[in-house]
């Protein structure tokens, strides 16, 4: 039996403040907020295996409702270990906001499901990446950062964009980054009447990560770093002037890509 009462999704762009988010809506002892996920690719791929790889026998066994229900008790088991009082599960995955992810949702977990989606402009997302880079002492082709449909950038965008012209249900809340580090407690309080929670009287000025993500695995110190007052990063463009372009050029079709 599941332990939490709702399920609900965060997605959006790198380097917008999901982090942040995180670790203010953990103050509230009924939210149960981590690091990026894995529970959206663990279900796509249980999904393949079971139509594809698995096709066969599931159709020679009649095991349709064992198929769905596979797949529909992946959340409850990646998040079995959660507090008792911790009834609210935020998910966050970028990838949540593409079509054939979001119909997962929909179909195996809460037709109803409230995503809320981070975003910021591009050429500051690239130019805070490649502060993170130059701080680890990496030397990386930053323009790699907007191939078209790449990780972890372009293919988020593909799916903000999509969120932005497909929200006539109110699935997605879009949350600014600078809106979360200026006016964060008008943000937050927007998150909770989108979800329909009672409010909690969120600190501000101490905030800590509940749950910490090892950025050494990702190979990258700091790149989850939350500090206890809310803080800006610098805005100062330190990218070369072509790449400039090239990011202003993109946030221009974002801006005019009208949310729904």
């Amino acid at each position: 039996m599941k332990k939490y009462q709702q399920f609900v999704c965060m997605s959006g762009l790198p380097r917008s403040g999901s982090t942040l988010l995180s670790a203010i809506l953990c103050q509230n002892p009924k939210i149960h907020s981590e690091g990026n996920s894995a529970v959206c690719q663990l279900m796509w791929d249980m999904q393949q295996s079971l139509t594809k790889n698995c096709n066969e026998q599931i159709a020679a066994n009649e095991r349709k409702n064992t198929m769905d229900e596979l797949i529909s008790i992946i959340p409850e088991i990646y998040y079995n270990n959660i507090e008792e009082n911790e009834k609210i599960i935020i998910d966050k995955c970028r990838s949540w906001t593409i079509p054939d992810n979001i119909n997962l949702l929909k179909k195996y977990i809460d037709n109803d499901i409230k995503i809320i989606v981070l975003e910021r402009p591009v050429l500051n997302i690239v130019n805070s990446f490649q502060k993170l880079y130059t701080k680890n002492n990496k030397t990386i082709d930053i323009t790699s950062l907007l191939n078209p449909n790449s990780e972890p950038l372009m293919r988020s965008l593909n799916g903000l964009m999509h969120a932005k012209k497909n929200n006539e249900d109110n699935t997605f809340l879009f949350i600014n980054y600078n809106d979360l580090t200026e006016k964060p407690e008008e943000t937050i309080k927007k998150i909770y009447d989108f979800c329909n929670w009672d409010y909690f009287e969120h600190d501000f000025n101490n905030i800590q990560a509940k749950y910490l993500e090892n950025d050494e695995v990702y190979g990258l110190k700091g790149f989850h770093d939350v500090h206890p007052t809310i803080r800006k990063s610098d805005e100062d463009i330190v990218l070369l002037d072509d790449l400039r372009t090239k990011c202003m050029e993109i946030d221009n079709i974002l801006n005019n890509t009208e949310s729904i």
